[in-house]
């Protein structure tokens, strides 16, 4: 499809320029989609015509993903998790069905267990949530790196070649190059600040879980080379309600099988929307 049905604006929050696009959609419920990484809100262009029809769409690349500026302080779950409710506050969103996927999962998270009044639902996955860590491939070693200092000089051939399988360049060469010039300059070794921070922050998310009260939809993908299975398993034992489907995908689900996808977003809405009787 084409990317411009996704209208892109700007917006200032928390002193950063955030870049996000909205539907515009008079009717139905909200629903806020937070951008993958190392993508943007783009990623969500094969699910928008499917998603349109459900309600109000908002994506918005998170401070220091996609083309939104970041900041260090900003760049952790916990404080990620702070952003999304300034940003639903300032937008004006009311109580909005939360998709997060890939990083926005721990930020989802930790807004819906310490601001429960934030959000009406959520669908989460595809991000590091178990600790200890359950995490492979380049993320593993992305997260065991010494220091960001080694992915300065992180060019746009290996940027490309990363989100090849969810853009091709042959293909869409408009949505690649989005991706690509998100990280370039160093943009790409300061986003990595953030699954840097599991260590840390995944323990403390831990022991938030058991109190989330909203309905949460977890999904994984059975062939994610970063995120196993294991982490949708985790998370779905220890949120109260929580139910987890498994995907026929690898990592970027969203792109590789957006009918399931915005399938799996539409029932969860519709089933919260009905239990909380709106």
């Amino acid at each position: 499809m084409s990317t411009a049905t996704m209208q892109m604006q700007t917006a200032p929050i928390d002193g950063l320029k955030i870049r996000y696009a909205d539907s515009g959609t008079a009717h139905g419920p909200v629903i806020l989609l937070t951008s993958p990484w190392p993508e943007s809100l783009l990623a969500f262009r094969r699910v928008w015509p499917f998603l349109t029809q459900t309600g109000r769409l908002v994506a918005v690349d998170l401070p220091g993903f996609g083309h939104s500026e970041g900041r260090p302080d900003v760049l952790a779950p916990t404080a990620m998790g702070e952003f999304l409710g300034h940003f639903i506050s300032k937008l004006g969103l009311g109580k909005p069905h939360l998709v997060a996927p890939d990083v926005g999962a721990s930020a989802a998270l930790f807004l819906a267990a310490r601001h429960p009044d934030a959000v009406t639902s959520l669908v989460i996955g595809g991000g590091g949530a178990a600790y200890p860590l359950e995490v492979t491939g380049t993320l593993a070693d992305i997260i065991a790196a010494p220091g960001i200092e080694v992915f300065r000089g992180m060019d746009r051939a290996t940027l490309g070649a990363s989100v090849e399988p969810a853009a091709a360049h042959g293909q869409e060469p408009e949505v690649w190059e989005d991706y690509v010039s998100g990280y370039e300059n160093g943009r790409f070794a300061e986003s990595t600040r953030y699954v840097r921070s599991y260590p840390e922050q995944l323990p403390v998310l831990r022991d938030l879980l058991p109190g989330i009260q909203v309905p949460v939809h977890i999904f994984a993908s059975a062939d994610d080379p970063l995120v196993p299975v294991s982490n949708g398993e985790y998370l779905a034992q220890r949120i109260p309600g929580s139910r987890l489907t498994i995907l026929p995908a690898s990592h970027f689900a969203w792109e590789e099988i957006p009918d399931q996808f915005a399938a799996l977003i539409t029932d969860s809405v519709t089933e919260a929307e009905n239990r909380t009787g709106q």
